[in-house]
């Protein structure tokens, strides 16, 4: 009788325990194959926080984006440009462009003097630092002062800054709210990338 099951293509025990370890086999790969989907998720989900911090560390840490809000740094920076701004510098010169917050507002503007400077702007529009008028060959606009809102001539502490925008005529900058600590710079601005029209 089990010959003539076997001749039929009834299972033997052999035959069953041949497709008892098909099923085995597929188990442990199904179960191979998710723990690999597993693996593969969590190395994903690794390299996500890695980049992630990565761009905190770039863009809160060591550089900084802003986008100009209006024109006060025209003709070199117009309305809409993108500046991208070095946190970490710790050497600010004169004639350096900086983002700044003031009043809780952020502002971008060019240093024209530093800590020991005696600045003044003189009723018929001059920029004198330590009684010489400057000749800013790049400064297209004259310099008008800005009534009662600071008193020349101001002689700055050693962690202060005068700060100009390049537009001179209504920009809000040191000649309307004073000078601007070191601790108030966000940072030197390193690179413009342009607004695009298209």
């Amino acid at each position: 009788m089990s010959a003539k099951n076997d001749a039929h293509g009834n299972s033997s025990p052999e035959k069953k325990a041949l497709a008892k370890g098909s099923v085995v086999d597929k188990a442990i790969r199904s179960r191979r194959k998710r723990l690999s989907q597993i693996e593969d998720i969590k190395s994903f989900i690794s390299r996500l926080l890695v980049m992630i911090v990565m761009i905190y560390i770039m863009f809160f840490v060591i550089f900084g984006l802003q986008p100009m809000a209006n024109d006060d740094m025209k003709p070199r920076i117009s309305a809409g440009d993108l500046m991208l701004y070095y946190r970490l510098e710790t050497r600010i010169n004169s004639d350096d462009v900086v983002v700044f917050q003031k009043e809780g507002k952020t502002y971008t503007g060019r240093i024209v003097a530093k800590g020991g400077d005696k600045v003044e702007v003189t009723d018929d529009s001059a920029l004198k630092i330590n009684d010489s008028t400057m000749i800013e060959s790049d400064i297209f606009y004259a310099t008008p002062k800005y009534d009662d809102y600071v008193e020349y001539p101001l002689t700055l502490a050693n962690d202060e800054y005068f700060i100009l925008c390049d537009y001179r005529n209504g920009a809000k900058d040191s000649r309307y709210f004073g000078a601007v600590k070191k601790s108030e710079i966000k940072g030197k601005v390193i690179t413009i990338i342009r607004r695009s029209n298209l």
